[in-house]
C-alpha cells in the first residue's frame, strides 16, 4: 500500500534523528556526548549556587556507617541477637565487634552536627551565604552535618552520586540545593571550588579518597589555601602515617603543615577561623 504525504510526514516527526537535541535523551546519553553532559554538570551546580547567593563553603567529609548513637545501639543488638543463636557463627561474631566499633564512633556524629550547628550560626546571619556546610549528602556523618545547619535553619549543600546501591539524600539538605552526579570528577571540583576550609571525620575509602585529592591540589598549589582538618587525632594517626611518608622522603616535610587535627567542634573551627585570619594578616 502506498505512503501517504502525511503518513510520511508523521514518520519524520516521530523519528529520533527529528527531535531537539536538548530534549533526545538518549542522544546524550551516547559515550561522544560525555563532554557535553560533563560540562552541563558543571553548569547546573553553578547556577543552582550563584542563585542562591552562596560565596563560600565548608566540606565536611566522613563516613556513611558512622550514625548516631541510638541508631548504632540498634544495630548491635541485632548483631548480638544474630549471634546469640549461633554463637559459633564466625561471620555473626565479626557482625558484633563492627557493630561495637560503630557504636564507639558515633559520638563523631554528634561532632560533626554540633561543628555545623556553631559554623551556620556565626557566618549565616542577615542573608549572608558564607561557610555554607557542604557534603555529599548521604546518610551517616553526612547527615549529621546538614542536620547541624538544619538545627540553627541554615542553609547547606548536598552533592549526591548516582551509585550501583541507590543512595537517598539525607532530609536534612536544603531542597533547593540538593544535586544529583554521575561524574566523580565534577562532584570533587565543586566540593572544592568555593571551599574556605575542610573537616573529615573517620570514614573508609570514599573519604580517604577525597581527603587524598584535596591534599594533592593543595600540596601542588593547585586550589585555593584552605586548612585540611582532621577531627579524631587516634583514628587518623591509626589510619595514616603521615610521619613516615615524610621520613621515607616522599613527600616534603613541609607538607606535613598541610594537615591539623581536632578532637571538638570549638577546636576545629577555632583552626579555621583562625587559618583564614592568619591569611588576611599575610596579605
Amino acid at each position: 500500500m502506498k505512503e501517504t504525504n502525511e503518513q510520511r510526514v508523521q514518520a519524520i516527526l516521530s523519528s529520533p534523528s527529528y527531535r531537539l537535541a536538548e530534549e533526545d535523551v538518549e542522544f546524550l546519553k551516547h559515550s561522544d556526548m560525555r563532554p557535553v553532559r560533563m560540562q552541563l554538570e558543571l553548569q547546573k551546580v553553578e547556577r543552582f549556587l550563584n542563585r542562591h547567593q552562596i560565596n563560600s563553603t565548608i566540606v565536611v567529609f566522613g563516613g556513611t556507617q558512622v550514625v548516631e548513637r541510638g541508631v548504632a545501639e540498634k544495630q548491635l543488638a541485632a548483631a548480638c541477637a544474630a549471634l546469640a543463636e549461633a554463637p559459633e557463627d564466625e561471620q555473626r561474631q565479626r557482625a558484633v565487634a563492627r557493630a561495637e566499633r560503630i557504636l564507639a564512633k558515633s559520638h563523631y556524629y554528634d561532632s560533626a552536627r554540633e561543628f555545623c550547628r556553631l559554623v551556620s550560626q556565626i557566618c549565616q546571619v542577615e542573608g549572608k551565604c558564607d561557610y555554607v556546610v557542604v557534603t555529599g549528602g548521604g546518610p551517616g556523618i553526612m547527615e549529621a552535618a546538614n542536620r547541624g545547619a538544619f538545627d540553627v535553619g541554615a542553609k547547606s549543600i548536598g552533592l549526591n552520586i548516582t551509585l550501583p546501591e541507590e543512595q537517598l539524600p539525607n532530609p536534612y539538605v536544603t531542597p533547593e540545593l540538593c544535586f544529583q552526579f554521575h561524574y566523580f570528577a565534577l562532584r570533587k571540583m565543586h566540593f572544592l571550588m568555593r571551599a574556605k576550609g575542610l573537616l573529615v571525620f573517620p570514614g573508609g575509602f570514599g573519604t580517604l579518597d577525597e581527603l587524598f585529592d584535596a591534599l594533592t591540589l593543595r600540596q601542588t598549589r593547585r586550589m585555593q589555601a584552605i586548612p585540611i582538618v582532621l577531627f579524631g587525632r587516634d583514628y587518623w594517626n591509626r589510619v595514616v602515617d603521615f610521619q613516615f611518608l615524610a621520613d621515607e622522603g616522599v613527600i616534603a616535610d613541609e607538607h606535613l603543615d598541610l594537615i591539623h587535627f581536632a578532637d571538638s567542634a570549638s577546636e576545629a573551627w577555632d583552626l579555621i577561623s583562625r587559618f583564614h585570619e592568619q591569611v588576611s594578616t599575610d596579605f
